[in-house]
């Protein structure tokens, strides 16, 4: 099964490094040097990692045959492709992968059914489960866990305990309300932050 682990950002100096944005949460093993990887487009790779390290909190890769500056921009957005045994799980327990992820029934902590998980979403600041509601419609959840509590595999379902707003923008719209003539939250609130979850490859 092949698996994104990565997306090569800006050239860095002139001696061919590039940023990566991570996409795995074993970058160790996924983008450790030696690692060959296939791309998207294909045409860019496969590409070997030589050398790698992290740099002003940013993971910096050479790859091998890529010596320059002009080289390294040629790469520029090309994803970063691992290959992985579909029967391999992440070490740490509340970790996943993207296909363990997929397709799991979503249903609220007091059993309501929400739907079905289309798709991961791996944004800088967090990872989001992109849900298909029995209507057609998607909403997005924050895989965080004080909003997804937890992930049954062997029940192929993941719990979600939502704030209000996330599933009805109606309850954001009261709380808010509520919230505001209090003065314990200002008019916008409903849903929480969150600061980022794992559920990669």
């Amino acid at each position: 099964m092949q698996l994104v682990v990565g997306r090569i950002g800006r050239a860095h100096g002139i001696k061919g490094e590039v940023t990566v944005e991570v996409r795995t949460d074993e970058p160790e093993v996924r983008l450790g040097p030696g690692a060959v990887l296939a791309t998207d487009p294909a045409t860019a790779g496969p590409l070997t990692i030589e050398s790698g390290k992290v740099h002003s909190g940013r993971l910096l890769l050479r790859f091998e045959g890529v010596r320059d500056r002009n080289g390294a921009e040629a790469l520029r957005n090309v994803l970063l492709i691992a290959e992985v045994d579909p029967a391999e799980l992440p070490e740490d327990p509340e970790e996943f992968y993207d296909h363990q992820l997929v397709d799991l029934d979503v249903v609220t902590v007091d059993g309501v059914e929400v739907g079905r998980i289309l798709e991961i979403s791996h944004l800088p600041g967090q990872d989001l489960l992109i849900v298909e509601r029995p209507d057609g419609t998607e909403v997005m959840i924050p895989f965080v866990s004080e909003i997804v509590p937890e992930i049954d595999l062997e029940n192929q379902r993941a719990v979600i305990d939502p704030p209000p707003g996330l599933l009805n923008d109606a309850e954001a719209e009261i709380a808010s309300t509520r919230d505001s003539e209090d003065g314990t939250r200002d008019s916008e609130s409903g849903t929480r932050d969150s600061d980022g979850a794992d559920g990669t490859a």
